[in-house]
């Protein structure tokens, strides 16, 4: 009889533990899928998700991953991404245990980013866009990435760019990442050169993104993606390890879907790099910049709304006009301001000529920072980009971009040239005299116009008969930024009939970024004018 009590006892536990298991697995399942949902939230949002265990980086890192891969290379296909980090996921679950341990390191503990395919990042080629470069793996970190790492972010990927940073007419094209187009609107393209960061971040594929800037690389993707995009005074971000476009224009800037979120990243990428000459003062103009955002300053600003840069679109010009009407309606003091003939237009006489200067003797010091036996001179570059096996492939170089890269080979000799010399020692300095005279006289805080002049333009390989621009270039305005190394800060302000959106910058002085974005965040705060693109909808919905 106890013999017989005992198997029934057993049979019981059996039995309870076949009941329960089912129950205690479900229940399992259940608590892998985290309660907070990523998409369109905040770095402070998922920061504070992060901290109340509501989702781990681990969670993080395989949402942005399923994202990518529903919407990048299928359905849509924005085809921002040029190529994912294998190590993303490990990282990831070293942050989290390193959270529980010992705490987050900054805000951005555990956060994905994406990084434009010029920034060199460590296990992962540094393509620029042209294939001639897709066995180019650096053996350290760009300065800026790493203090971002440092920071605890996670590189999530790396984004297609205008090949070299260069558009020439198909912006957002390489022939290593073949074409991003915009998320708002497949038929347009996501501007140049920082496309792929910009359709990234817009597509909800990171929460936030690093593009390069030397002529309107950030501020214009980030103006037809509905980005805040930032501009740095020249020197305060580095450029050290990094793929040169010219060094006497070029700055690195954060792309992100609020002001809060690029004053974050800003702050955390800028600052004094010795390897970067040119960023010697960085540390004493950092601040906190969104610690400090003043959603009151419209109300107490003087503006000045640059009508050069104005006709081209009727659209654009109409939301520009109802972003300056709304700050007027906030108590903004608005005064109507022109440039100089030659401030105006400034790509013939300054940025184009410095670039073809520059280009080659600063592209190939870049290239011998890289592990020997790769390519290391622009001949080198020209010929592979000219080899039938990528004239005959599916993503040829883009021939104004070759016909660029011939044009700088050439003309390398010029960097002694007497004409260099006179836009580097008259030009210049004078177009920032004349700029910064052109704000004290009209007590100006800051100087507002549309980011570009017409909306995103057509994709290079599809007709789109709703487009309409009557700009002889519509990144004019943004080469004033260029040529002084002056601050600007993009936000959005509106949105076409073509389902793109438009934004307005807020440009000043050197080094005055907090003040730009505590006006662009008074914006922002006062019109929420920015809306999540259709085409890459929330999976969790």
């Amino acid at each position: 009889m106890g013999k017989k009590y005992v198997n029934f006892k057993a049979l019981l536990a059996i039995l309870l533990v076949i009941a329960i298991f089912p129950w205690n697995h479900a229940n399992a399942e259940v608590a892998k899928t985290p309660s907070f949902d990523p998409f369109e939230k905040s770095i402070e949002e998922v920061a504070k998700a992060l901290k109340s265990k509501q989702i781990t980086s681990e969670e993080l890192v395989e949402y942005y991953l399923k994202r990518i891969e529903a919407f990048d290379k299928q359905g849509p296909t924005i085809n921002s991404i040029i190529s994912i980090n294998e190590k993303a996921l490990e990282t990831a679950k070293a942050l989290d245990a390193e959270r529980k341990s010992k705490g987050p390191r900054s805000i951005l503990h555990g956060i994905p980013f994406v990084v434009k395919d010029n920034f060199d990042v460590v296990g992962m080629p540094t393509t620029a866009g042209s294939v001639a470069l897709k066995n180019e793996y650096p053996i350290k970190n760009s300065y800026t990435v790493q203090k971002l790492i440092d920071a605890g972010a996670i590189v999530i990927a790396k984004t297609n760019m205008s090949e070299l940073a260069a558009s020439y007419g198909r912006l957002g094209y390489s022939s290593f990442g073949g074409l991003t187009v915009n998320p708002y609107n497949l038929n347009r393209d996501a501007s140049g050169s920082s496309s792929g960061s910009a359709a990234a971040v817009a597509a909800n594929f990171a929460v936030f993104g690093l593009g390069t800037d030397t002529s309107g690389s950030v501020r214009g993707p980030a103006n037809v993606t509905g980005l805040v995009g930032i501009r740095p005074t020249l020197g305060l971000t580095s450029r050290s390890g990094v793929v040169p476009s010219s060094l006497s224009l070029d700055v690195t800037g954060p792309l992100a879907r609020s002001v809060e979120d690029a004053s974050i990243v800003l702050a955390a990428m800028a600052g004094t790099d010795k390897a970067d000459e040119a960023t010697k003062s960085a540390n004493k103009h950092v601040q906190d910049y969104a610690k400090a955002l003043d959603a009151s300053s419209l109300k107490k600003a003087r503006i000045g709304v640059a009508v050069d840069f104005f006709g081209d679109n009727e659209e654009v010009d109409a939301i520009a006009n109802e972003a300056i009407a709304k700050m007027e309606s906030m108590g903004t003091e608005v005064i109507r301001v022109k440039f100089s003939d030659r401030t105006k237009y400034l790509w013939t006489p300054a940025l184009g000529p410095i670039g073809d200067a520059e280009f080659k003797s600063q592209f190939e010091k870049y290239l011998s920072t890289l592990p020997a036996g790769g390519v290391k001179t622009l001949e080198e570059v020209i010929k592979i980009s000219e080899s039938p096996e990528v004239l005959n492939s599916k993503t040829p170089v883009n021939p104004g971009r070759l016909d660029g890269l011939k044009t700088a080979l050439e003309k390398a000799d010029t960097l002694n040239s007497a004409e260099y010399k006179d836009i580097k020692e008259k030009l210049i300095p004078e177009t920032r005299k004349s700029v910064e005279k052109l704000m004290k006289d009209n007590d100006l805080d800051a100087i507002v116009f549309p980011t570009m002049s017409c909306p995103a333009s057509n994709r290079f390989d599809k007709e789109d008969p709703t487009y309409v621009c009557n700009a002889y270039d519509t990144y004019a305005a943004s080469y004033v930024a260029s040529t002084t190394g002056f601050p600007e800060v993009t936000v959005p302000a509106g949105m076409v009939e073509a389902g793109v959106p438009v934004g307005i910058s807020f440009m000043g002085p050197a080094y005055t970024e907090q003040k730009l974005l505590d006006l662009a965040y008074s914006f922002e705060l006062a019109t929420k004018v920015r809306t999540a693109p259709t085409h890459t909808p929330n999976l969790n919905k």
